[in-house]
């Protein structure tokens, strides 16, 4: 039974429609979505840039902001401040147009990815997209776009290095994060975001459908999580801005409100696979348990979507950074080999039928893939014994 609490978004959003000409309405409409994604997920970045703060100073032993406001917390508010009236310093030598239009272009595309996403029941921005993973994959990857153009544009050696880096990290990084969504394209049989949420809305006495409780889901989702903090550039992945090397990356010659737009980009970028993830695996805006469908489904998205937030925080506290050839080798001789494995293992799942056999042989499959690539690459990190001349 379709929850009034959802109703109520649709119902308001086709009130103020109704107001405008026949021939304003489907454009109104889209405007209306893009002003609610653009309010609640720049909202949520704020408060996400505070949380972190807050959260990396407990892990470092220190108080993090806590003089703009109660405990801080208007401490987003004083930088976006501070970002729209710092000065924008261009480099002399640098392209003009194309520096300004590079931050631009990585916010937009990034944007558009969002209307895909099934934010609760009957909540799409785009709905009946009967491509819409295709869509968000061809719209996220424009960053590779806007992140060659930051690099070139600056006529700065350290940008251009971190933007060449960054760029490779990311299409090794893309192909088993694509790779891995493939696993539930096959299994639903559509590339509609909604019809893969739909798919997931079964439950098993009080327990989910979802995909993450397969074997093949569960390695797929790994999978996913993982190359979506390599897209993200978040750490222990985040070698495109390794201060101690490249100083920011591709994004040094930026400052004030285009760099604000980077900023915002990365973030926006992770909510959104982040987004992605939920939708594939976790079952959309479904409840968690049978009884709990009550509750709006909108609340289940981003109920969801804040644990992948503490994660990322988490994992930013706590790993080291990886060299450039450790990320390379993990993506190319582990990542891609286990997600090619898990399409395997999605197929034998799908045509084994039901019972206990494709339990085993799916899950049989994916473990010995795990152990035989994971000693493969583990044995092949070692680092040979150095013999030194003089010191015997």
């Amino acid at each position: 039974m379709t929850n009034a609490l959802d109703q109520l978004f649709v119902i308001l959003k086709d009130w103020v429609v109704g107001w405008f000409p026949a021939g304003w309405q489907p454009f109104v409409g889209a405007l209306l979505d893009a002003m609610a994604i653009v309010a609640v997920f720049a909202t949520l970045f704020a408060l996400t840039t505070w949380l972190e703060r807050k959260g990396l100073g407990r892990m470092q032993n220190r108080y993090g902001p806590n003089r703009v406001g109660p405990f801080g917390l208007l401490q987003p508010l004083a930088d976006g401040i501070k970002a729209l009236t710092k000065e924008d310093l261009v480099p002399r030598a640098a392209d003009p147009v194309v520096h300004f239009l590079a931050p631009l272009v990585l916010v937009v595309p990034v944007l558009l990815a969002y209307s895909v996403l099934p934010f609760g029941r009957n909540m799409v921005p785009l709905p009946g997209c009967d491509a819409g993973v295709l869509l968000f994959f061809a719209a996220g990857s424009a960053t590779e776009l806007a992140i060659f153009m930051a690099g070139w544009s600056s006529r700065n050696k350290y940008s251009l290095l971190g933007a060449l880096r960054a760029i490779g990290q990311m299409l090794s990084y893309e192909v088993p994060l694509i790779l891995s969504a493939v696993t539930v394209i096959m299994i639903v049989g559509s590339l509609s975001t909604e019809k893969i949420v739909a798919a997931q809305g079964v439950y098993h006495g009080w327990l989910p459908g979802w995909h993450v409780f397969t074997p093949w889901g569960f390695a797929g989702f790994l999978l996913f999580l993982v190359a979506a903090t390599a897209e993200s550039n978040r750490s222990p992945f985040d070698l495109p801005e390794a201060e101690s090397e490249l100083i920011a990356g591709y994004y040094v010659e930026y400052s004030g409100f285009k760099f604000a737009l980077f900023f915002l980009g990365e973030y926006l970028g992770l909510f959104a696979v982040s987004g992605l993830a939920i939708t594939l695996f976790l079952g959309g805006w479904q409840a968690p348990l049978s009884f709990l469908t009550w509750v709006p489904s909108w609340f289940w998205f981003f109920a969801k979507l804040l644990p992948f937030i503490a994660l990322f925080i988490w994992l930013r506290g706590t790993l080291p950074r990886l060299r450039l050839d450790q990320l390379m080798n993990f993506a190319w001789k582990f990542m891609l080999p286990m997600a090619l494995v898990n399409l395997v293992a999605a197929a034998l799942w799908h045509w084994l039928g039901a019972g206990l056999a494709r339990w085993l042989v799916s899950a049989a499959l994916l473990a010995a893939a795990y152990l035989a690539l994971g000693r493969a690459v583990s044995g092949a990190a070692k680092m040979p014994q150095r013999h030194y001349q003089l010191a015997d």
